[in-house]
């Protein structure tokens, strides 16, 4: 139960204190369940969220279910999806009962100015922090992907499939088994 707790308490705190979405939440994720917790090496995170990208729905949330069911299973997970949308659920009903009527106020619409910078930042920060220790050539692919996918509006779906499907056919050419 001790571990449950933990799982929700960590999440919670990256709910309620992260602007900005999903993305914006990796990086503290990951400050969380590495660094902090130690709870997944670099390479178990980035292969989570991997996977929590390439699943339907918020990145946050599916890293979320990723890594609490790493830790504990079912219960693990429901602990830190619960922790990470309690207190977003919480902010935007306080925000719809009490403040809807004060977004055109000129200091509101500063104050989310303002924030937007750091936003980025923090979307950009794990981009940077998961290339680390990759081949230049596997960021020279990315990079071309992003580029791709924003300049041509390209479904990045169809583009993860591909690079699946690249992937499998580069292992079996060069007989490399999968490993699990």
């Amino acid at each position: 139960m001790r571990a449950l707790l933990e799982i929700f308490w960590s999440f919670m705190k990256i709910g309620a204190f992260t602007f900005g979405g999903g993305y914006a939440m990796i990086p503290l994720i990951q400050h969380e369940v590495i660094v902090r917790r130690r709870w997944l090496d670099d390479t178990t995170f980035s292969d989570l969220l991997t996977l929590a990208q390439a699943a339907p729905g918020p990145i946050s949330l599916n890293t979320a279910v990723f890594v609490g069911y790493k830790q504990r299973g079912y219960g693990g997970a429901l602990a830190a999806v619960l922790g990470v949308v309690l207190p977003s659920f919480f902010i935007i009903l306080a925000v719809a009962l009490f403040f809807a009527g004060m977004r055109d106020n000129v200091w509101v619409d500063a104050a989310f100015r303002g924030m937007r910078p750091a936003v980025v930042a923090l979307i950009v920060a794990p981009i940077v922090g998961l290339a680390r220790g990759m081949h230049w050539t596997l960021i020279s692919v990315a990079a071309a992907t992003s580029l791709v996918v924003w300049y041509f509006g390209i479904s990045p779906v169809w583009l993860l499939i591909a690079g699946a499907i690249a992937g499998v056919l580069w292992a079996a050419r060069n007989g490399r088994r999968v490993e699990r």
